[in-house]
């Protein structure tokens, strides 16, 4: 016997837990090239489909419904869960288009958003002065990294209580304010950075200009012209070749190791 209609309400608030529990802990686990996320987001929402289909053919067509495939920003990822969860509990596999769209229509602008707050921004902001920090023998600064994942455990349980309230509103009611929100995290985001490039990237030139009784160190002239001007300029470096075709991340520390172990032999840099 087919049941698409749900009963209003048979969703509570153990069963959001048990959702946001298990994509915290495996929301990346089962991620592969087919669907990426389609794994891990059918197994976050293996307790509710239990408890809304106890019927096994429906039970069956909702899991295939949530193998499709899924990828976004693992934080951002409630949001969706909570709106697809709220569906579901009204309308049952009477909603398979909505909750598909809502999947597909939010999985990438989330995956952007989400990317540049969480995955960009904060981990480099935070991660960056907890390293400077600990560098500096400060202890302070895995505090400082603790808080911060903290921070991103209890702002999913916010969001997938956000999804589960809104429901199919949840583009229209927080589409404007995420992107205002975006926009002022970057600016913060870029000027933190920028400021953060000088006290931790230390690289000098060493070279010593001599004619005569004259001595004329290379690196002061370049401090009169810009200070850090060697440490910015290896970061537009960087910046520059992330650009090029086929050049990963992984590909550019490589050449970065290479060429920090060329420039110290030849007493380029230091």
């Amino acid at each position: 016997m087919n049941n698409n209609k749900i009963d209003d309400k048979k969703i509570t608030k153990n069963d959001l837990k048990k959702v946001n529990l298990r994509w915290l802990l495996a929301g990346q686990l089962g991620w592969n090239y087919e669907r990426m996320q389609g794994l891990p987001y059918c197994y976050a929402m293996i307790p509710i489909l239990k408890k809304l289909y106890p019927d096994k053919e429906d039970l069956k067509k909702a899991l295939k419904l949530h193998l499709q495939f899924f990828n976004t920003e693992p934080d951002m990822a409630h949001l969706i869960l909570g709106a697809n969860i709220a569906i579901e509990e009204k309308e049952g596999l009477k909603a398979e288009e909505a909750i598909t769209g809502i999947k597909t229509g939010l999985m990438g602008p989330f995956a952007g958003i989400g990317d540049t707050i969480f995955g960009v921004i904060g981990n480099t902001v935070f991660g960056s002065i907890a390293s400077y920090m600990a560098l500096n023998g400060n202890s302070l600064g895995i505090w400082i990294w603790t808080v911060f994942l903290l921070f991103r455990w209890v702002i999913r349980w916010w969001f997938i209580n956000i999804g589960y309230s809104q429901g199919t509103k949840l583009v229209t009611t927080l589409g404007g304010k995420l992107k205002n929100i975006t926009e002022a995290a970057s600016i913060l985001g870029i000027t933190v950075i920028g400021a953060l490039i000088p006290t931790v990237i230390r690289a000098k030139v060493p070279y010593v200009f001599t004619t005569g009784k004259v001595e004329m160190k290379l690196q002061g002239i370049f401090d009169q012209i810009m200070p850090a001007l060697i440490p910015v300029a290896l970061v537009a470096l960087v910046y520059w070749i992330l650009g090029k075709k086929k050049m990963t991340s992984t590909k550019t520390i490589f050449l970065l190791m290479l060429l920090a172990i060329v420039l110290f032999n030849l007493k380029i840099l230091a």
